[in-house]
């Protein structure tokens, strides 16, 4: 017999041996012999000082559990396939290329930056030496943006294909089974690099090709249908299906567009900074606890919104145990993001606290730049930051009251961010139309969280890179509505938000682009 049972234990049981199959036996009025159980579903409630465990349960009463097998993927040998060229290897382009495998068609990978292994060199010299590698960075190289954050896989978006699906390819390319349970998983920037190699070794055995270092630098259409690519300026390559995966950081391919006549629009998007407190601190409010939280609950995370002047303050992409890190992709600019190992377990959190700009309303100053608007503002902030920072990968910072108040901070916190801090008046800054909102969403957060308004938290500019400010337009065949046999995908498309909303579709542009080939 087989019972599926919601179980609700409470800190001290979790914190038993067998605290879970007791717990159970309990409430099914059995002995612990009698049955197995497999753990569907785990969050933390801890909404009030009283912690519980929520389970959700499929418990095998008199008969073994069988053997989970998971998802099977059936890649097939595509080396003498018909090709789907995909550029870009973030998140987008690697389920693409991997639903081509299953599908029978052969994915040439093109991506401008380098593999994993090569591409820690040039993170090592942005953080240690304040060096920009235009091609190989936080956003550019194997795995995206993706690679090196915090791997977090919570998405709202489930109704864009399969999640299980993806997390089941994950843990096929080695992530750990928790992900298929955790409430909100992630797998940590020390795992990712490897399950992101992984992902490339099982396209190229079964006949894909990857290629590095391998920029695309023009498009050759012909009675308007994708006809070839040019990479590096040089080598030309004939494609029928091209999905367009580059990520929201690729400027130039979106200047690329324009300038072939490939119409683009502007995209509301957001910015701001990233806020950093202890740990601690973010514990202490979270799980109600004085002193050092159990060892039973993960680093405490947050999600925070609020209304401010009809603009949505919010936060993104939070990092519990993380590190704040140097995102920008050229030389003159201080980009910040977040990540976090996987066992979160650095002393401070760190998250973007961002503001939504509105491109119809909020930037009538950046009007001539047209489509490209959004971009420019977000520009202009990163070289801002980076005047305030020192002219180096130092990062303007300021103590969060002292933000919210409008005075200098005469020094900043101990920070995770390895490039450093630089004092500076952030409040002045700041335009308008994010400052203000800011501090007023600073405010509020301080009355929702109790301790989190602080001098002990810094801020830290400017997070910019949360979005695309553009869009490029397709049909509901996942096809630009000009150009033939292009399919924008993904974060740079404005298609997604994040890990899973890629990969998804990613894999719904494959199938797309493989209709009629």
């Amino acid at each position: 017999m087989v019972r599926n049972i919601q179980i609700r234990i409470s800190l001290k049981e979790e914190g038993q041996p067998n605290g879970l199959k007791t717990k159970t036996a309990k409430y099914l009025g059995i002995s612990e012999d009698q049955f197995e159980l497999k753990v569907q579903r785990k969050s933390i409630d801890a909404r009030k000082p009283n912690i519980y465990f929520n389970y959700k349960l499929e418990v095998y009463i008199n008969e073994p559990m069988p053997n989970s097998e998971g998802f099977k993927f059936a890649y097939k040998d595509v080396s003498k396939a018909k090709p789907i060229h995909i550029i870009g290897f973030g998140p987008a382009g690697m389920w693409a290329a991997l639903r081509c495998l299953e599908l029978g068609y052969k994915p040439i990978v093109l991506e401008r930056g380098k593999d994993v292994r090569e591409r820690r060199r040039d993170l090592k010299a942005i953080n240690q030496d304040h060096k920009v590698h235009s091609e190989s960075n936080y956003c550019f190289g194997e795995g995206g943006a993706g690679t090196y954050s915090d791997g977090k896989l919570y998405t709202r978006s489930l109704k864009r294909g399969d999640v299980r699906r993806v997390f089941e390819s994950l843990v096929f390319h080695g992530a750990t089974q928790d992900i298929l349970v955790d409430a909100h998983p992630h797998i940590g920037t020390n795992k990712l690099p490897k399950i992101v190699q992984n992902i490339r070794e099982t396209i190229i055995r079964f006949g894909g090709q990857v290629h590095f270092n391998t920029k695309v630098t023009d498009f050759k259409i012909r009675n308007h249908r994708l006809d070839a690519i040019v990479v590096n300026n040089e080598k030309e390559l004939a494609t029928q299906r091209v999905i367009l995966a580059t990520g929201h950081s690729a400027r130039d391919i979106f200047e690329l567009l324009h300038q072939k006549g490939i119409s683009l629009k502007a995209k509301s998007f957001a910015m701001g900074v990233r806020v950093e407190h202890p740990q601690h601190i973010i514990d202490s409010i979270q799980y109600h606890c004085p002193g050092e939280r159990s060892k039973l609950l993960p680093a405490a995370a947050y999600s925070l919104v609020q209304q401010v002047n009809n603009r949505g303050v919010y936060s993104f992409c939070m990092c519990p145990g993380g590190f704040i890190v140097p995102a920008a992709t050229a030389e003159g600019e201080v980009v910040v993001n977040g990540m976090s190992p996987s066992k979160r377990n650095n002393q401070f959190a760190n998250s973007g606290i961002v503001v939504e700009i509105n491109v119809d309303k909020d930037l009538p100053n950046y009007e001539k730049f047209g489509v490209f608007k959004g971009l420019e503002y977000q520009k202009t902030l990163e070289r801002l930051a980076f005047t305030a920072g020192g002219r180096t990968q130092t990062a303007p910072a300021q103590r969060l009251t002292d933000f919210v108040e409008g005075k200098m901070s005469q020094d900043v916190n101990p920070t995770s961010y390895q490039p450093g801090l630089n004092a500076a008046p952030l409040h002045s800054l700041f335009p308008k139309l994010i400052g203000s909102r800011l501090r007023k969403g600073f405010v509020q957060f301080g009355k929702k969280m109790k301790g989190y308004y602080t001098q002990e938290a810094n801020i830290v500019g400017v997070e910019s890179r949360t979005s695309s400010p553009i869009t490029i337009p397709r049909t509901e065949k996942l096809e630009h509505p000009e150009i033939k046999g292009l399919f924008p995908c993904g974060e740079g498309g404005g298609y997604a938000g994040g890990i899973v909303s890629a990969a998804m579709d990613g894999e719904r542009c494959a199938e797309a682009a493989i209709v009629g080939l």
